[in-house]
């Protein structure tokens, strides 16, 4: 059976272990004028300047977590304005815009793969492949890069396990939906800063 080729991003599910997924957010910036668009369900990570962009798949930076949203005062109304998205170039001029942001290292995430990924590939790593969301509903179109599985090698996610959608979980077809927990985290991986 084909999967439904529907990419989102990263969609938290769970936490390792099973444990409670409560779906906390953390709160971080965006530095006033980034250019970056960030959508529901990117990468993100932080910056030696305490401010966190947008992880591409060719970023060798660890990740600080997933973007779930943003809030700021409009700077054409300067009303409070919650986005599902960040879309790039908001200079405020009055407060900042505050960023919310999956963090935990330990939770789980269903991810779209862009390609055929085979069972054998649990445990291994992969990276991302960065796409321009959709500036309607704010959700990403990141996929996970099925060229770049391999064993013995580093890359931004782990895979845990294939999905449960019976519509997405089809791992001789393409675009299936994996199981992933953040491989190459800033909380998880080592103790050095940014």
């Amino acid at each position: 059976m084909a999967n439904i080729d529907a990419p989102f991003g990263l969609r938290p599910v769970g936490e390792i272990g099973s444990d409670i997924q409560n779906g906390g957010t953390s709160k971080y910036l965006i530095v006033s004028g980034e250019t970056d668009v960030i959508m529901k369900g990117d990468l993100v990570k932080l910056e030696a300047s305490g401010y966190i962009t947008l992880s591409s798949d060719s970023d060798a930076v660890q990740a600080i977590g997933v973007f779930n949203g943003c809030f700021y005062n409009d700077p054409t109304t300067q009303k409070p304005t919650w986005k599902n998205y960040y879309p790039g170039s908001i200079t405020v001029s009055i407060g900042t815009i505050d960023a919310y942001v999956y963090d935990d290292p330990n939770k789980l995430y269903e991810i779209q793969g862009d390609g055929v990924i085979a069972q054998s590939s649990v445990g291994r790593n992969s990276n991302i492949v960065y796409a321009v969301g959709n500036t309607v509903n704010g959700q990403s179109k990141t996929e996970m890069n099925s060229t770049t599985e391999n064993a013995g090698v580093t890359g931004q996610l782990r895979i845990i396990r294939i999905c449960e959608d019976p519509d997405n979980s089809d791992i001789s077809a393409t675009d299936a939906n994996w199981i992933v927990r953040i491989n190459e985290h800033q909380y998880y991986n080592n103790g050095l800063g940014v």
